[in-house]
Order: C-alpha cells, then sequence, then structure tokens
C-alpha cells in the first residue's frame, strides 16, 4: 500500500492550539503486541483529556477515530487503519491514592502498575489487575478479569468523553457490566476511572502479586507476541480446553501459532501477518464447532483493512 492521504495540514489549520502530536501514515504494528499490522492514516496522541477534548469538538468529520491503549489485545489488519487512530499513553497515565482505600487511574496506565500502587499502599482488592495484560482502559471496555476479580467488583466511577468532546461520569451501573464486556457505546472515550479498596497489609498483597506474576509465566506464553485470551471463555466452559480437544493446540499458518503451553493464546514467532493470524483464529473457531457444536467469540479486537 502506498499509504493515506496526508490530512495533518487539514486537522492543524481547524486546531490550532492542539498540543499533542500528529503522524500521518504512523507504522501502527509497534502499537499491538501482535507486532502486526499496516499504517494508520492519522495516529494522535493526545497531550491530555482537555487536548482529547479539544480534538473531538473540532476535528474533521469525515475521518472515522479508532482509540488504542497499550495494544495488548489488539489485532491491527494488514491494510491499516483510515482515520485517525488515536492513542491515550502518557498523558493519561497518573496513577494517584486517594482518601478512602481509593485508586484514581487514567486510562492509559498499565494495569500491573496500578495494581502495584495499591498493594504498597496497602490497598486490597486490585491485586487481580496485575493477571490482566494492557492498560486500564482495555480493562474497562472489556469488564478485565483474573484471578477471582473483575473490574466490576471495584469500579466506582469512570469519566469519559463523548464523540463531541463534552465530560461524562458515570458510576459502575451505567457501565452495563457482563462476562468481558461494558454496555458503554464504543463512540465513549474513556479517560479516567476511580476504583474502591479495602484496607490490607502491603507485604501479604505484594507477596500475592508475586504469586499472579509467577502463575502466569508458568501458564501463559507471556514473553512472546501475542494478544493474550483470544477467545472468551463460553458460559460454563473454558475456551482453552474447547481448543484442546479439537485438536488445535499448536495448530500452525506460517509463524502464527496456537500455543503449545495454553491454547487460548494465539503467537506470532516473529513473521506472521495479521491475516495469518486472523486465519488461525477462524481456523480454531471451525475445528471447535465441529467437534463441539460451540461458536466461539473472539475476544481479541480486531480492526483496520485486509491487506
Amino acid at each position: 500500500m502506498s499509504g493515506f492521504p496526508d490530512r495533518r495540514q487539514d486537522i492543524r489549520a481547524a486546531i490550532p492550539d492542539l498540543r499533542g502530536t500528529l503522524t500521518a501514515n504512523a507504522p501502527a504494528a509497534p502499537l499491538s503486541w501482535f507486532r502486526t499490522g499496516g499504517p494508520a492514516q492519522l495516529l494522535f496522541e493526545p497531550a491530555d483529556e482537555a487536548d482529547l477534548a479539544l480534538f473531538l469538538a473540532n476535528r474533521p468529520p469525515d475521518l472515522p477515530l479508532t482509540v488504542i491503549g497499550r495494544g495488548s489485545n489488539l489485532l491491527i489488519r494488514d491494510g491499516g487503519l483510515p482515520g485517525v487512530l488515536i492513542r491515550l499513553g502518557r498523558g493519561f497515565a497518573q496513577i494517584a491514592v486517594e482518601d478512602g482505600h481509593r485508586v484514581r487511574a487514567g486510562t492509559g496506565a498499565a494495569d500491573v502498575k496500578v495494581a502495584r500502587i495499591a498493594a504498597e499502599a496497602g490497598i486490597d482488592g486490585l491485586t487481580f489487575l496485575r493477571g490482566i495484560p494492557g492498560a486500564i482502559g482495555g480493562a474497562l471496555r472489556m469488564n478485565g478479569g483474573a484471578y477471582g476479580g473483575e473490574v466490576k467488583d471495584v469500579l466506582v466511577e469512570v469519566r469519559a468523553l463523548d464523540n463531541m468532546g463534552a465530560v461524562h461520569v458515570l458510576d459502575n451501573a451505567a457501565m452495563g457490566f457482563a462476562y468481558r464486556h461494558s454496555a458503554v457505546a464504543v463512540d465513549m472515550i474513556f479517560t479516567q476511572a476511580l476504583f474502591q479498596g479495602y484496607p490490607g497489609d502491603p507485604q501479604a498483597l505484594l507477596a500475592r502479586m508475586q504469586e499472579i506474576t509467577e502463575a502466569r509465566s508458568s501458564t501463559q506464553p507471556v514473553n512472546t507476541r501475542t494478544g493474550g485470551s483470544t477467545f472468551r471463555n463460553p458460559p460454563g466452559m473454558k475456551a482453552w480446553e474447547l481448543i484442546d480437544a479439537a485438536g488445535c493446540r499448536g495448530l500452525q499458518i506460517g509463524d502464527a501459532q496456537v500455543s503449545p503451553m495454553h491454547c487460548n493464546f494465539l503467537i506470532n514467532h516473529g513473521h506472521a501477518t495479521a491475516a495469518d493470524i486472523e486465519a488461525l483464529g477462524e481456523d480454531v473457531r471451525r475445528k471447535v464447532h465441529e467437534t463441539s457444536g460451540v461458536e466461539l467469540i473472539w475476544e481479541i479486537r480486531r480492526i483496520g483493512l485486509p491487506g
């Protein structure tokens, strides 16, 4: 692909006070843990919430928007992303301990860092975040959970911007949480979350986090190019067991492979395309359906155009 039209001049002219960075035809592969995918027509990295609100209120309306954080549970397709890819990075990574055993975190903050800061402050209830790769924004959108906890168990409220840049504060009930799902409209961009914990012993909490770290390392391919859990667990079942029973453990297309260690993880061994990874996932879904009648649902978010 030769690239998308460069619209930076249009945006700078329309929004001269914009403080964030704009990059045309930005390589998007480095932004996801799979390390695959074509370019983003425009990559916008806002300086902070106010900068993002300014952009949303004044952006060219013909450019579609896609929002990502740390890219852990994401597959960017090989044809790239038309429109604007908004990446919530350093300006959304603040974490603060508040009175009443609460933690406030920007949605670009790493889940593991939130868990650690809470533990060091003697705040229990958030250690499960150590088991979730990625950032708080993704955990909110998917009601992330691991090791006995879920976001819905600890969330007080979320700050979000609508597609015109207006600020909304959503309480736990307004999030519409279900298993690996939030019912909030996809065009709402989460910017900050407030979590409620309870008193705990810092040393015990840090030890629990270490146990989670060791458990993940011994059961999941954590040091590989992977997107985390590929498919949601069907009700009363485990996706990995269905995949294993269908004979898919170690299945491979090019450099894309079903992890031999944990077969609900797909791995890029270095040269897999997004098409390879997605085709492998679809092959797994077909085989599972043939053997068990169960229709697996993708947990990994797939965005962009086919190559």
